[in-house]
């Protein structure tokens, strides 16, 4: 088993996606070309009806447009783009939209099998739409019917970029803008798996016999379409899928399940309980050695080792009605079945990118 790493307590102190940050200066830039307004700090709205409020480095005009800057605060995350300066260009269209564009230190998609289209700016999905909720917000109160072109920037990305697998995955170029959030949440304390085991304590006390362990918001929200769950019973363990499940030893429950993403899950099945990536890695040759055990012919198996992503790897067998996402569950399962007291139920289900659900695995009783 590979256990968990843990740093000492101390007080956790959250931070902003690059995500947050192109939202906010994208923001600013373009409230400076509408209403004149230089902002000192921006305030945007995050998924989750939640806001923020970044300070900004600089807010001026350019000789097409303008641009603002921030430095990413990553908390207590440790985070490749901490400290880095990030800034948007903006320039109003007579199209109305957003179009966005990879700036210096920004990476471009150049492989398939990834959220984005080839040759994309690696800007992923949620912050693309929060920059547009915001940005369509500010264009309604100043009654502006054009467009933006947007280009994000971060300082240096390039070179932090080669810290990350960005180059293996075929983004180029630079980093990706990335969260679902728009929060940075620490990782990696005792503090964070403290609140796991409370909050299965909690769900306990309350009276609920059937929880669900998830990855994050994603993973959530498949548990809660597939079976209703209150708020409570969703315990959020993040990465630290085995402080959960050794909890139960204590304090074990009727029924248990696990959720996350179709990766994270394979990690757990292959005896990982910390499913982090700078703790843990999809291991695709190990995937194809699955896959060959249901029935993957020689030639999927060498297409999986040669994927871009443990998704891609899933989808190639999807395509050949080779069941992967049950046979990966199935394994968590097995794995955390050595953990967990046989009083309670397992069950692990994996998800994919848009959150549905793509692998499961049931004991019956």
């Amino acid at each position: 088993m590979r256990e968990e790493t843990c740093e000492e307590p101390r007080p956790l102190r959250s931070g902003y996606t690059t995500g947050s940050c192109a939202t906010a200066t994208s923001l600013a830039a373009a409230r400076l070309l509408l209403t004149g307004e230089a902002l000192d700090a921006a305030q945007i709205a995050l998924p989750k009806e939640r806001s923020a409020t970044l300070r900004l480095e600089f807010c001026r005009l350019t000789a097409e447009g303008a641009e603002a800057g921030t430095l990413k605060d990553a908390g207590d995350d440790p985070d490749v783009t901490h400290g880095a300066l990030v800034f948007a260009r903006v320039v109003l269209t007579a199209e109305p939209g957003v179009r966005f564009h990879a700036g210096e230190g920004v990476g471009t998609v150049t492989k398939p099998g990834l959220v984005l289209a080839v040759g994309e700016p690696a800007i992923n999905p949620v912050p693309r739409q929060m920059m547009q909720g915001n940005l369509a917000a500010l264009a309604a109160e100043c009654a502006y019917a054009g467009g933006f072109d947007v280009t994000i920037n971060i300082e240096g990305g390039a070179e932090l970029a080669l810290k990350t697998m960005n180059p293996r995955l075929g983004i180029l170029g630079g980093l990706s803008i990335l969260g679902t959030t728009g929060i940075v949440r620490p990782f990696s304390c005792s503090a964070y798996i403290a609140s796991i085991q409370q909050g299965i304590d909690v769900a306990r006390a309350n009276g609920f016999r059937h929880l669900a362990a998830c990855t994050g918001n994603a993973s959530e929200d498949a548990m809660r379409r597939r079976y209703g769950f209150d708020d409570t019973a969703l315990i959020e363990m993040g990465d630290f899928a085995g402080a959960a499940l050794k909890h139960l030893r204590k304090v074990p429950v009727e029924r248990f399940s696990v959720c996350g993403g179709f990766g994270k899950i394979s990690k757990l099945a292959a005896g990982h309980m910390d499913l982090h990536s700078r703790h843990s890695s999809i291991d695709l040759p190990q995937l194809a050695g699955w896959a060959a055990e249901i029935g993957a012919s020689a030639g999927l198996q060498q297409r999986m080792r040669e994927a871009n992503t443990s998704q891609q790897a899933l989808a190639l067998c999807r395509a050949e009605g080779i069941a992967l996402g049950d046979a990966v569950c199935a394994r968590a399962l097995a794995f955390a079945r050595r953990i967990v007291p046989l009083e309670v139920t397992l069950e692990v289900f994996a998800i994919d990118r848009q959150g549905n659900l793509v692998g499961e695995a049931l004991e019956v009783r």
